[in-house]
């Protein structure tokens, strides 16, 4: 199967998916259900590549594993963020600036699908891999896994203790690993990135280049579209100045010591 048919066919199904979880939000009115079907695409979209792809067979199960296990996840992490907590500060900010406009939500929603068929392109490039057997490249894109995996769980666990803990209502999270990154969490999921980055290697430097769209555009997306702009600005407008001395003494992205004012 070409790359532009794969592609196409978790396109669709995204958009299919993001109907159905546009129809959701509009009946209980919490948009945060987009984040939660977009990371289990996205583990669909690397088991299929790694069913599908034309690769050797340590790549492609290294791409269905990785990434199946990484969208889940994080698919399960949101949801019970979404099923126990109010509407996600930046949606509800949507909602409210928006009108409630359900077209624009669907357009949301479907804007996401088609993220999901960019973002998979580098897991259908490392299923593609025709190098067979475990090589340093495949050793450290596991390695890079795990870190990532293990550090956005961290960070997640001491947010989530942060939130679970009154006397800190009101406050921002300066735990652990947000002591020295405003958002280490999103540090790690870009870092995540890189594993297929490294798997690809073997396809050719063109295809290589090519993968190197998922950190590209993970980074891109953080730092200038939904990630970072819009949980800052919620966080200036709940928590003020609280939020704007850590916003000076803290590095916003990549972890490093806290400046002193």
């Amino acid at each position: 199967m070409s790359g532009l048919a794969s592609i196409t066919i978790v396109w669709l199904a995204a958009s299919a998916i993001m109907v159905c979880g546009w129809l959701y939000q509009r009946r209980v009115r919490n948009a945060g259900i987009v984040d939660v079907l977009w990371a289990a695409c996205m583990a669909a979209a690397a088991l299929f590549y790694a069913l599908t792809g034309s690769g050797a067979l340590t790549p492609r199960l290294l791409v269905g594993t990785l990434g199946a296990i990484w969208g889940m996840r994080l698919a399960l992490h949101v949801w019970h963020r979404v099923r126990s907590e109010d509407e996600d500060g930046r949606y509800a900010y949507l909602r409210k600036y928006w009108n409630d406009s359900q077209s624009r939500f669907l357009m949301f929603f479907l804007a996401q699908a088609l993220f999901t068929a960019i973002f998979s392109l580098p897991f259908w490039i490392a299923a593609h891999n025709p190098v067979e057997g475990v090589t340093i490249w495949a050793i450290l894109a596991v390695l890079t896994w795990f870190l990532a995996l293990g550090g956005e769980w961290i960070a997640d666990n001491q947010l989530a203790a942060h939130r679970a803990d009154p006397s800190m209502k009101g406050k921002t999270c300066r735990r652990g690993l947000w002591k020295y990154s405003r958002h280490p969490n999103y540090f790690f999921e870009w870092l995540h990135w890189f594993a297929y980055v490294f798997l690809a290697v073997g396809t050719g430097d063109g295809w290589v280049a090519a993968s190197l769209v998922g950190p590209a555009l993970m980074l891109g997306t953080l730092c200038w579209i939904t990630g970072i702009p819009y949980t800052e600005a919620q966080a200036l407008r709940s928590r003020g100045e609280d939020y704007r001395e850590y916003q000076r003494t803290t590095s916003v992205l990549i972890p490093w010591f806290p400046r002193k004012c």
